[in-house]
């Protein structure tokens, strides 16, 4: 009965000690969340290895999601764009599916491609990889290591990409990472102007780092922990 009674203390201890930490660490978050360092972090992540220092030859658009999806969405408009500045280039659609199946998603994304503008000779599409790292070799094996090449990816993802490919012999790599733009309009309101219940709460139509940033950076925060992991995880595998 003591053996019992003692184990039961230490995993009550256990638990408030782990609960102690988790809740010290979710402070942290929370506060780092009002300051500007997630943006930065998150803006390092698409920037660091961002260039544009080569005519591009090829175009490589990474896949995010399925289709429709922001990611995909995001990184397509970005690629018409590039394609339009580039009209010599050509196109890798880097998205693993069934490309006998029309409704497949790497099929919907070059027919996205080709609403922007795209003629569909322009456009491959590399069906295979299902990470990064795979993505570069089979992408290396539809190039040559010496061409220039420009890929189009999500911010978050855009370091990882650029030394994976790199790691994967392509001597010329530029990068357009896909940043989403803020609404120039002003979103300020006077809640007292909008009716509905007076009740006793602050006001949050004048703050917009109450009803925006904060979670924003919450949400930026997840993706540099998720992309620092994939990061250290890439470097000891001696993928990048």
């Amino acid at each position: 009965m003591k053996r019992f009674s003692l184990k039961s203390i230490q995993i009550l201890i256990l638990l408030r000690t782990f609960f102690v930490i988790a809740g010290v660490f979710f402070t942290g978050c929370l506060l780092l969340a009002f300051t500007t360092l997630p943006f930065w972090g998150y803006h390092w992540l698409g920037t660091s290895c961002s260039e544009l220092k080569w005519k591009p030859e090829t175009i490589i658009l990474l896949g995010g999601g399925g289709m429709p999806s922001e990611s995909n969405l995001m990184r397509s408009w970005y690629v018409a764009q590039a394609a339009a500045g580039f009209p010599e280039s050509r196109v890798i659609v880097a998205m693993p599916g069934d490309t006998t199946n029309p409704a497949s998603t790497p099929r919907l994304m070059q027919q996205e491609l080709e609403v922007r503008g795209l003629a569909a000779g322009r456009i491959s599409i590399e069906n295979s990889g299902t990470n990064t790292r795979a993505q570069a070799l089979l992408c290396a094996r539809m190039s040559s290591p010496s061409d220039a090449i420009l890929l189009v990816t999500s911010p978050e993802h855009m370091r990882r990409a650029v030394l994976c490919f790199r790691k994967a012999g392509f001597e010329k790599v530029n990068a357009l990472p896909a940043f989403e733009n803020a609404a120039e309009a002003d979103l300020t309101f006077r809640d007292d102007h909008l009716g509905g219940k007076q009740l006793p709460l602050p006001a949050v139509g004048r703050h917009l780092s109450v009803r925006y940033q904060v979670w924003s950076h919450l949400k930026y925060e997840i993706l540099i922990a998720r992309e620092m992991t994939a990061l250290a995880y890439y470097k000891l595998r001696g993928w990048i």
